[in-house]
C-alpha cells in the first residue's frame, strides 16, 4: 500500500467504531434521496478506503469484490455510478463495463487503473468508461471525480451530491441545436432525427463544448481542461471520446463532417448548412403568401 493510501486507511479506520463493533460508516443526512456508487474493486483495503471517502462526502456506497458480484449489484440495486478496477477476478473489468453500459448506456463508470496499463485504460474508455484514475490515487481527488460525473449525469430533483462546502456547480441548462440533433441540457437529452442518442456522461460533455463553440479549434489540452476538468491528464482520453461521439453523430464517422480534425492543431465542430430553398418550393411559399 502506498504512502498516502496508508495515510487514507489510517484516517478511516480512526472513526469511532459502531456499538457493534464494526467500522463507522460516516453519511451526512439529505433531505432527499442519497447519490449511490457502486464501487468495484478485489483488494478490501483500497475498497474500504474509497467507500469510506464516498460515505464520509455524503454518498451511500457499496463494494463488490468481483465482477459477477457488481453485475448482479448493480441489477439488483442501481447505482447512480460505478467505481471500477480493471484488473478483477472471474469477469474483468472491460467486460464488466461493458456489460454495464448495455444494461444503462447513461450510466457513469470511474475507472481505476495501474501505471502501464495505457492499452487496457484506452480500452476502457472504448467500451464507454467516462473517466479514470491512476493508481496510486487521492481518495480526495476521486471523490472530487465521482462528484463531476454524478453531477453531469444526475437530472434535477434527482440524488442529492452537494460537497461538503456546499459550493456545487449548477448545470447548465438551455437548448443546442444543430440541423438534425438537438441538445436539451436540462434534461440531459439528445435528439438526432427526433432519434434519442444514448450517450455517456463525457460523450454528452463534449457534444455540448462544441455545439456551443462551433466553428472554433480546440486542442486536446484545452478539451481536458474544459470538458473533463483536469489540467493535465493523458491526451487519449480525448481521442478516444471523439471517436465514439463521431460514430453516434456521424452519417460516416469514417468521413466526419461536422466534428472534424484539423490535422496538428486539433478538433473543430462545423456547423450544418441549411439546405437551399428550391425554386419551386420558394414560389410557392409567394403564392401562400399572396393568397393569405
Amino acid at each position: 500500500m502506498t504512502a498516502g493510501l496508508l495515510r487514507a486507511y489510517e484516517v478511516v479506520t480512526q472513526l469511532p467504531a459502531r456499538p457493534d463493533g464494526g467500522p463507522r460508516r460516516v453519511r451526512r443526512a439529505y433531505a432527499g434521496c442519497v447519490a449511490r456508487v457502486l464501487v468495484v474493486d478485489d483488494d478490501v483495503t483500497v475498497a474500504e478506503v474509497v467507500v469510506a471517502y464516498l460515505e464520509r462526502a455524503g454518498l451511500r456506497a457499496e463494494h463488490a469484490a468481483d465482477g459477477p458480484t457488481a453485475l448482479e449489484a448493480a441489477a439488483a440495486r442501481p447505482p447512480d455510478a460505478v467505481v471500477l478496477d480493471l484488473m478483477l477476478p472471474g469477469i474483468d473489468g472491460i467486460e464488466v463495463c461493458r456489460r454495464l453500459r448495455a444494461a444503462r448506456p447513461g450510466l457513469p463508470v470511474l475507472m481505476l487503473t495501474a501505471r502501464g496499463e495505457e492499452e487496457d485504460r484506452i480500452l476502457g474508455l472504448e467500451v464507454g468508461a467516462d473517466d479514470y484514475v491512476t493508481k496510486p490515487f487521492s481518495p480526495r481527488e476521486l471523490v472530487l471525480r465521482v462528484r463531476s460525473v454524478l453531477r453531469r449525469s444526475l437530472p434535477a430533483g434527482g440524488p442529492d451530491v452537494t460537497p461538503a462546502d456546499g459550493h456545487a456547480q449548477a448545470p447548465p441548462s438551455g437548448t443546442l441545436r444543430d440541423g438534425d440533433l438537438v441538445l436539451d441540457a436540462a434534461a440531459h437529452r439528445v435528439l438526432r432525427r427526433d432519434q434519442e442518442l444514448q450517450l455517456t456522461v463525457r460523450e454528452f460533455d463534449l457534444l455540448r463544448w462544441f455545439l456551443a463553440h462551433p466553428g472554433q479549434v480546440h486542442d486536446r489540452e484545452t478539451l481536458l481542461r474544459e470538458v473533463w476538468g483536469w489540467e493535465f491528464g493523458d491526451r487519449s482520453t480525448v481521442t478516444v471520446h471523439v471517436r465514439r461521439l463521431r460514430e453516434k453523430v456521424e452519417a460516416d464517422p469514417s468521413r466526419p463532417t461536422r466534428l472534424v480534425t484539423v490535422f496538428g492543431v486539433g478538433y473543430r465542430w462545423d456547423a450544418s448548412v441549411p439546405a437551399p430553398v428550391q425554386a419551386s418550393e420558394q414560389a410557392s411559399d409567394q403564392a401562400e403568401v399572396g393568397a393569405s
